[in-house]
Formats: C-alpha cells, structure tokens, sequence
C-alpha cells in the first residue's frame, strides 16, 4: 500500500496517514512511503509549516500518539535518511503494540530515531550560527540581505521561519541546494533550490547575486503583507 507525502518534510500528511493506517491494522511491512519531490512553492507566514495540524484527524484519534514521539518525528522527518518515515511509523506501530518499549533505552529503532533527531538538531544550530547574509541593492533601491547554505538536512524551512522571527533586515532571501526562500515583512515564500556549483561564491558580484535571485523568484508575485 502507498502512503503519498506532499513534500520531504511532510509532518502533517504523515501523522494524518499514519493514524489512518494504524486505525485500519495496516502492518508497517505493508506500507510503502512516497514523497512527492515536485511539490509547490509557496507562501506561509512565519510559522514553521511542520505545525500544521493533519489533516481531517481529529484531537481524539491524534491523542494515542505519545507527545515524545511526536516531538521526535518534528526532527526526524527533517532527515536525509530515504526510510525515515518507514522508520517513523515502523516506530509508531510499535509504540501501540508494545507499550513497553517507550521505557527500553537500547531499542535500535529508537535509538537509530534519536541519533537522527541529534544529527538534525545539530544541523539547524550550524546553519544558525554559521549563516551569513550579504547586502545588495536591486534595480529599484530595495536593499536585500541574501545568501547561501549547504545544510546536511531538509532544515532550510525551519531556519527560514526562525530567521524571518529574528532577523532584523525585512527583506532577505537564502539559496540552497533543496530549497530557497525569501522573506519580505515578515511573509516567507518558498522557491526552487539552486545547486552548489551554480550558486555565487560570497565574493561574486551583487550582479551574479541578483541573477541568481531573479532566477529562483522572477516567477512569483510579490507576497502581500498582514492587514
């Protein structure tokens, strides 16, 4: 059986799958997990969208999954790791079946679950303090900080909401392999990644910058602001 996700870091389509399968009896062996890697750019507001409720499960249903495990799968579907979600609800599943195991230290699903979680978690905190974003002027005067980042994992989403909360420059834009995104007053649109090797070197000219801006964003209008 195919379980399809809207995106690698899907958290709200997974839970809302995983309740299904487990209320129907669907044995993690019997699950195929699908991502959809063409998924849609798109705006949000500075909220990480891993907060999104799942969709059409109600609080009652919800309510059997741990809160630990549901703080464990935040990071954890930010992995690289393909067989995440396999890996996910494998845990699930057994969490349901075997109440004992959210007391067993060495369990290797969850121990493989929570090095993943470290690895991630250690991934947002480099991108965080290592980040940095260049000044540059486009055709109209607007000043925008831009830069770029090779993070280990699907952290740009989750860098880029913490970034727009934080950040003092209202207009910046970021460029990574997986996923770009741009902020303007606070709104986040999400865009296409640009590959490493296409991506300007922190010395380039503000003229390579823009380019490579314009090509990512171009396409969009611009976000309107909250009333």
């Amino acid at each position: 059986m195919d379980a399809r996700l809207s995106g690698a870091t899907d958290l709200a389509g997974f839970r809302a799958d995983a309740v299904q399968l487990l209320a129907q009896q669907v044995p993690p062996e019997d699950v195929h997990w699908v991502i959809d890697e063409g998924y849609q750019d798109q705006f949000c507001d500075s909220q990480s969208p891993l907060a999104s409720r799942p969709r059409n499960v109600a609080r009652a249903t919800t309510a059997i999954i741990p809160a630990s495990f549901t703080r464990l799968c935040e990071f954890v579907v930010l992995h690289r790791d393909p067989e995440r979600y396999a890996l996910l609800y494998r845990l699930l599943w057994r969490l349901v079946h075997e109440p004992g195991l959210r007391n067993d230290p060495v369990d290797p699903d969850m121990l493989q679950a929570q090095h993943m979680a470290h690895a991630v978690r250690r991934d947002i905190h480099k991108m965080k303090a290592n980040l940095r974003l260049r000044p540059i002027r486009d055709a109209q005067g607007q000043e925008w900080q831009l830069g770029s980042y090779e993070p280990a994992h699907h952290v740009v989403e989750t860098v880029g909401a913490w970034m727009a909360k934080r950040l003092p420059a209202s207009h910046w834009a970021l460029f990574a392999p997986c996923r770009s995104v741009r902020c303007e007053d606070g709104l986040l649109l999400f865009g296409p990644g640009v590959p490493a090797a296409k991506t300007p070197l922190p010395g380039a000219p503000e003229a390579d910058w823009l380019h490579c801006y314009q090509q990512v964003f171009a396409s969009h209008d611009r976000p309107a602001a909250h009333a």
